[in-house]
């Protein structure tokens, strides 16, 4: 994520330890994007589409997105946003959730996601591929929701 405009992560994960876990292991990858943490979709698709620091009034953005939430499946904000008339409809999505069926990964993928990663139940496990997801991130091109 390399380009002139800096791309916000927006992390919506409701597992606390999931999210420390994630943010440092991103941070052991190098990146030092800002990461905005939601724990319920309300409150993340407030930011995404209303706030005014929000990519919808503030640039690009890249949401890492957990499907399993107290108020809303993750699924519900995947079609908000891809259904979206805005330019945030470009706005990369990874799904990085503990959900491994076939069918709701195919789903996700239907429904516009960019990537789709099942979060392995060993911490070490997870640690690792949060670094690959980081490596990852490092090298992707984000869209600008303004163009």
């Amino acid at each position: 994520m390399n380009g002139q405009q800096s791309v916000n992560i927006v992390m919506v994960e409701d597992d606390e330890g999931h999210a420390r876990l994630i943010e440092k292991n991103i941070r052991r990858a190098g990146i030092s994007n800002a990461i905005r943490h939601f724990t319920d979709g309300t409150s993340a698709l407030d930011y995404l589409f209303h706030h005014p620091e929000g990519p919808a009034a503030n640039g690009p953005a890249l949401v890492l997105l957990d499907l399993n939430l107290p108020d809303m499946s993750g699924t519900d904000i995947l079609v908000r946003l891809k259904e979206d008339t805005s330019p945030l409809r470009r706005t990369p999505v990874v799904v990085l959730t503990t959900t491994d069926d076939k069918v709701e990964i195919q789903r996700c993928y239907d429904l516009g996601c960019n990537v789709y990663i099942t979060k392995p139940v060993d911490y070490e496990s997870f640690a690792q591929a949060i670094r690959q997801l980081g490596l990852f991130l490092s090298v992707i091109q984000v869209p600008d929701p303004e163009e």
